[in-house]
């Protein structure tokens, strides 16, 4: 743990997103059903978008001064979101990506809150985006049942 609330808020947010980014590919993989073309690819999307913004989040913890956790283990202490099951129906894949949508937008309104606490702006935007990102998703998640 470093000395810099900004770069753990975000720690937070990278465990959350690697953890998003493995499950969506995971149901991407696994997904079947009348709507398996339509799932897979949103599926898909979703979970590469979610790569480039990883790197992204991962290098502004280390433009903080600090480094990125990097192990798995470390991102399941610190996020709240869990794997998912191969073996899940279709809609309930899209209702957990959908609702860990929404606890990524909870740790991201976290992040800005303590970013502009401390006069990060550069942070704070980078999770203004973010929120916009996985608000998006997690409409056309709940849109998609």
């Amino acid at each position: 743990m470093s000395n810099n609330p900004v770069a753990e808020s975000l720690k937070k947010v990278l465990a959350s997103s690697y953890i998003l980014s493995l499950k969506m590919q995971n149901y991407h993989w696994n997904v079947k059903g009348p709507h398996f073309k339509q799932l897979h690819d949103l599926f898909g999307e979703q979970y590469n978008e979610l790569n480039t913004a990883i790197d992204n989040i991962a290098e502004r913890i280390r433009a903080l001064g600090t480094n990125a956790p990097a192990n798995y283990s470390t991102y399941q202490s610190l996020s709240e979101i869990k794997d998912g099951k191969e073996d899940q129906d279709s809609v309930s894949m899209v209702k957990d990506l959908a609702n860990d949508q929404k606890k990524i937008v909870d740790d991201l309104n976290i992040a800005i809150e303590v970013a502009q606490k401390a006069g990060d702006e550069s942070t704070a935007d980078l999770a203004i985006g973010r929120i916009t990102v996985h608000e998006k998703n997690r409409w056309m998640l709940e849109s998609s049942i």
